[in-house]
């Protein structure tokens, strides 16, 4: 599925796990929503994973709601080494989070997953097509994105426009338009200065659109994301349709 790892392949990666999942309520009542199973599998575990495969050695975790059981689960994760951030003073936001986390991802790009949002690999690894498609000259930002016949349990519309370059424009609705499938490389320097506070990285985002420093890479394969209960039952099916195509390949 993958072929050589790409040169400028980050090693390290943040993974946003700290949020409340008030959505996935009453399952999140007593579990943090990480640890909520697709097909037998955690959703923090499934990110882990895909950083796992693409070869990527340490990856940071912030928790935050129900901490205790996020890190007596991710204790035994020999690979990728797992660093906890920890926010249970102050959950952070998703900028927030990422800055805090800082001197555990380098001065190199890295990449930053959500946590309940994974993906079914097509041909090719999506991690190292979007390290491939990293151009630290002209990019601040690259996010995976996917169409919409790619997406399951995704229930808002599009986020933005991108072209051919695979430039970005928020544009939410816009006919032929991508959504944002939760991944992303980017460059550290965009946090210079930030202070220690909550914060979304949608304002980075932002500030990279204007600067024209925001792009997109087409994801290969199936995105899922996982927001509310009834969201499952679908996610699985697709997990189990692309078991059989694997086993049937």
């Amino acid at each position: 599925m993958s072929g050589a790892r790409p040169d400028n392949m980050p090693d390290t990666a943040m993974v946003l796990a700290a949020g409340l999942g008030k959505r996935m309520r009453p399952i999140t009542d007593t579990l943090p929503k990480p640890l909520v199973q697709v097909a037998g599998r955690t959703l923090i575990d499934r990110a882990l994973d895909m950083l796992e495969h693409a070869g990527v050695g340490t990856a940071v975790v912030n928790v935050h709601y129900l901490a205790d059981q996020m890190e007596a689960h991710l204790a035994d994760r020999v690979t990728p080494h797992v660093i906890i951030s920890d926010e249970r003073d102050r959950l952070m936001d998703s900028a927030g989070g990422v800055i805090r986390a800082l001197p555990h991802l380098g001065d190199a790009p890295f990449f930053i997953l959500n946590a309940d949002t994974f993906w079914l690999e097509g041909e090719t690894s999506n991690l190292e097509r979007l390290a491939l498609a990293w151009d630290d000259a002209t990019m601040d930002i690259l996010l995976m994105v996917a169409d919409t016949d790619q997406a399951t349990g995704h229930s808002g519309s599009t986020d933005y426009r991108m072209d051919a370059d695979g430039r970005l424009a928020r544009d939410r609705g816009v006919a032929g338009g991508v959504i944002y499938a939760g991944a992303i490389v980017l460059n550290p320097r965009i946090f210079d200065g930030a202070g220690d506070e909550p914060q979304s990285l949608n304002t980075y985002f932002d500030a990279a659109e204007r600067k024209g420093r925001l792009f997109g890479m087409k994801m290969d394969g199936a995105w899922i994301t996982v927001g509310t209960p009834d969201a499952i039952a679908p996610a699985e099916a697709v997990v189990a349709a692309h078991g059989e195509q694997c086993d049937a390949g």
